[in-house]
């Protein structure tokens, strides 16, 4: 699929088609979180990319529901993200329809101490998260925790998504692997290759650019290699958590799994920019394949410039 040539939808009627997708305004959560541009015209609000229209949350659980794979992309730094992320994988779960959670945050040496959270207090989250030994990982608990307690306490079963420090490091050092070096074509390396240079700010030396992919293409095909293992014959879906980057379906986890196994939904919680007011341009910038199915706008975490503190502080050593 193409993106859409871009258009433009002027504030009134963005919300006058809120209105009509259900989008009331005591639904739009009024307990924000991220303190940044909270009373944006979209924040709250769901689009669907395929239709170009907002939809409201039971028709996006409806959606979802015809999925096998669920990706649920976030800004890791975005509390909201990961509180709506629980929602979904809680109405998934009321439905019956959860049938396992891959957590990106989890790598795979933690894998044995996942298998092993029968010997723990389940009611204990503290008790699990040392078994899971989590603080050595470096991902904020309180994001995370909640989901990951959710899936234990129901018995969902859980998947560490990401390799490990090991791996990536014999990866870093090593040739590309040949079942996944083929999987991206010519053009969808350029990007990735373009992509890897500007989430570093334009400070990583091309010389790097190769091992970086091959590290990258490897994250993403873990991924999907353990949410198809997760598969169980049944008709439930598997659940992917991971950041938006992971999750594009031009350039991430949805060119690793098999064609076969079933459909894929790409979801993006994505933070309002104030000077885009059209959800279409949220879907520019990327490559000529929609990045995402649907997108869940949210207020923004901060306004700092990511860059402009790296060169910094660069400058400063």
């Amino acid at each position: 699929m193409t993106l859409p040539r871009r258009f433009l939808l002027s504030p009134f009627l963005i919300v006058l088609l809120q209105s009509c997708a259900g989008v009331a305004e005591d639904d739009r959560e009024s307990e924000w979180l991220a303190p940044l541009h909270q009373e944006h015209a979209l924040v709250g609000v769901i689009w669907r990319s395929s239709d170009q229209r907002f939809i409201s949350q039971e028709e996006l659980l409806q959606d979802l529901a015809q999925q096998r794979f669920i990706l649920l992309g976030e800004k890791h730094d975005n509390p909201d993200h990961h509180r709506l992320q629980r929602l979904v994988l809680q109405e998934l779960q009321q439905r019956a329809q959860l049938g396992a959670v891959v957590f990106e945050m989890l790598n795979s040496d933690q894998q044995a101490h996942v298998d092993t959270l029968a010997s723990v207090d389940l009611a204990s989250a503290q008790a699990v998260r040392e078994h899971l030994q989590w603080d050595d990982v470096g991902w904020e608990w309180d994001f995370y925790g909640p989901m990951l307690m959710d899936s234990v306490t129901d018995g969902v079963p859980v998947r560490a998504g990401n390799i490990s420090r090991d791996e990536m490091m014999t990866i870093y050092a090593g040739e590309p692997d040949a079942t996944i070096a083929g999987v991206l074509d010519a053009e969808q390396m350029a990007q990735l290759d373009r992509e890897i240079d500007e989430s570093h700010c334009g400070m990583l030396p091309a010389s790097q650019f190769p091992a970086m992919v091959r590290v990258q293409q490897s994250r993403d095909a873990r991924m999907a290699q353990e949410l198809t293992n997760a598969l169980s014959g049944d008709a439930q879906q598997r659940v992917l958590i991971a950041g938006n980057f992971h999750v594009r379906r031009d350039l991430g986890v949805p060119n690793y799994l098999p064609q076969n196994e079933g459909s894929v939904a790409a979801l993006a919680f994505m933070e309002v920019n104030p000077e885009s007011q059209n959800p279409g341009d949220y879907l520019q910038g990327f490559s000529a394949r929609v990045p995402y199915d649907y997108l869940w706008f949210t207020p923004a975490v901060t306004a700092e410039d990511y860059c402009a503190s790296m060169r910094g502080d660069a400058d400063a050593d």
